[in-house]
């Protein structure tokens, strides 16, 4: 019995020893089971470690090597820039822009996010263009070779640098809960005006951001995304607040037959479906509702280094409804073609829609230049004969850039605006036997600083405009008038006169890439009573309609015995909380 024990305990010795054996040789990528039984094994020193065995220090030489030519590789590269066979593509988006990445979004407002093809490279916002959050451009597919090695892909459009910094450009640089079939998108903007002209109905007007005085308004609250699957792109952005009242009220084609599109759609900034083709870098075609460029600015002030836009901004289309076309020909360029309805307008005005295209180059992280065409749209109501061309130009240029100090960065942009119409009793090129002059001319530059790691920002900036004929001029709301209904108090006739100008600072505390809280004040003039004064633009009695209607007959019509209180000089205050995730 003692000898079987014996046998037993020497039996489970060896069977150990084995397995020990079998253990090292696998940790040392020895398969060929021909080494040396181990030795007896001995204290372990720690300052006297085992020596190395042949097959040890040829594997570590293999594996110093590797790291060396990896070393090497990575350095020739472009850091930043996403190869074909890594980039994630995602579709959401910036526009908008997002809208956020290392793709493309074509302008607000326009946004979502593509993962950053390297660790350690900064995400790249995609909200890249003033006023549209589009969707990302996805990564080219790789292409094999015959040999079976992966090329790499196409670079992605703009995801060479960080353009985060630009005006009308969410700095946005990532999106929680993004996911490989959609993107969210949340955006609050909240604010409260003071209007030292103290307007009695707290009626604001002339502006496309700002509508009442002294009360907290919820100026917009967007919830929506990016859908991105298999090159099939969509994207949605609600708009609940004032929004969702001031921006369908501006324009007058849903006076033109029946369906009441201004209802249909206010609840709406962005609705659109599309397509990604991998050609060239990326190519896109949407049809829908999307953000319109023209004026730089967003039409989300999140995106925004001020608040309030000058005129050539606010009195320029917010979106348009028809269908673009997005070509990428290089990672620095973008050529878009439009087909809209009309100059932001849900139908047509008459019987002829508006062609325009964009062009926008970004040959280096510092500089950005975007122009933007409209032309042969009629967009006067019921005067088929008129037509409209316009000329929207950009440029922004980030001319500082030092993270280490405490002015860390600074950038200005500067806009112009030229247009014009003719036909239907109005001329392009002065007074004439065809009509009075009908143009538009104006301009805006703003100058940005960003201090202590981009955590607090201050704008300066301002503009003027001259638009004889008043067809780009917001109509003040006098008496609940629109944009269809117009106003004999404040006339939009041919050949009458308006200039205006503006100047504003804005002073911004970011504490977090999702949050601005702003802090502005705005100066605004015109040679004509424009702006609401101390007796507001509410007739106080109404013997033709209820009082809680707060207009007396037909929207803007003429009411015995008031008249609104305008006045030439408007300055006031704005203070809001922006948020956009």
């Amino acid at each position: 019995m003692g000898i079987f024990r014996r046998k037993r305990l020497v039996s489970i010795v060896l069977v150990g020893l084995g397995c020990a054996s079998a253990v090292r040789a696998l940790a040392l990528g020895d398969d060929d089971g021909n080494d040396k039984p181990p030795t007896k094994p001995t204290a372990a020193k720690i300052e006297a470690p085992a020596p190395l065995t042949e097959r040890e220090r040829l594997l570590l030489d293999r594996v110093e090597q590797l790291e060396k030519r990896v070393a090497d590789l990575e350095g020739k590269g472009n850091p930043n820039a996403a190869s074909g066979a890594d980039a994630v593509a995602k579709q959401p988006a910036s526009t908008t822009p997002a809208a956020s990445t290392a793709g493309v979004a074509a302008p607000g407002t326009a946004s979502g996010a593509i993962a950053s093809a390297t660790s350690g490279t900064t995400p790249i916002n995609t909200d890249l263009v003033a006023k549209d959050t589009t969707a990302v451009v996805p990564s080219q597919a790789t292409e094999k070779s015959k040999s079976g090695a992966a090329k790499p892909g196409k670079a992605e459009p703009f995801a060479f640098a960080d353009f985060t910094w630009l005006n009308g450009n969410s700095r946005t640089k990532d999106t929680p809960y993004a996911t490989s079939f959609f993107t969210p998108e949340i955006r609050a903007d909240v604010d409260y005006n003071y209007s030292f002209n103290h307007p009695k109905d707290d009626t604001i007007g002339g502006s496309s951001e700002v509508f009442r005085h002294g009360e907290v308004q919820l100026t917009q609250l967007g919830v929506g995304g990016d859908f991105h699957y298999d090159n099939v792109r969509a994207r949605l952005m609600t708009q609940f607040g004032m929004y969702s009242q001031t921006t369908p009220r501006n324009d007058a084609s849903p006076a033109r037959g029946q369906w009441q599109l201004d209802n249909a759609y206010r609840y709406i900034s962005e609705a659109y479906g599309g397509y990604h083709f991998n050609a060239l870098h990326g190519i896109n075609v949407d049809a829908g509702i999307f953000m319109s460029y023209i004026g730089l600015f967003s039409y989300y002030q999140f995106d925004n280094w001020a608040y309030q836009p000058s005129y050539v901004s606010s009195n320029t289309p917010w979106f348009f409804n028809g269908v673009r076309v997005q070509i990428f020909p290089t990672e620095h360029l973008k050529i878009e073609p439009w087909f809209t309805n009309g100059w932001q307008s849900y139908g047509r005005f008459n019987n002829r829609p508006g062609l325009g295209v964009q062009i926008l180059w970004r040959p280096t992280g510092w500089l950005s230049v975007l122009g933007n065409q409209y032309a042969l749209g009629e967009e006067a109501l019921g005067n088929p004969g008129r037509v409209r061309y316009h000329s929207d130009d950009s440029i922004e240029i980030k001319y500082l850039d030092r993270p280490e100090n405490f002015l860390s960065k600074a950038a200005f942009s500067l806009t112009g605006d030229i247009g014009c119409e003719h036909g239907g009793g109005v001329s392009c090129y002065g007074n004439s036997a065809k009509g009075p002059k009908q143009s538009f001319l104006g301009f805006m530059l703003y100058n940005r600083f960003w201090f202590d790691n981009d955590r607090y920002g201050l704008t300066l900036g301002g503009g003027k405009i001259n638009n004889p004929g008043r067809y780009l001029v917001l109509l003040p709301p006098i008496n609940g008038a629109t944009a269809a209904s117009g106003t004999p108090y404040f006339t939009e006739n041919p050949g009458d006169q308006f200039k205006a100008w503006d100047a504003s600072g804005t002073f911004d505390y970011m504490p977090s890439q999702y949050i601005t809280f702003r802090w502005e004040f705005d100066h605004r003039a015109a040679n004509v009573p424009y702006f609401s004064g101390p007796g507001g633009v509410t007739p106080t009695s109404c013997p033709t309609a209820p009082l809680v209607e707060n207009i007396c007959g037909s929207p803007g019509a003429f009411v015995p015995g008031f008249a609104p209180d305008l006045k030439k000089i408007e300055n006031r205050i704005n203070l809001s909380i922006l948020v956009k995730f």
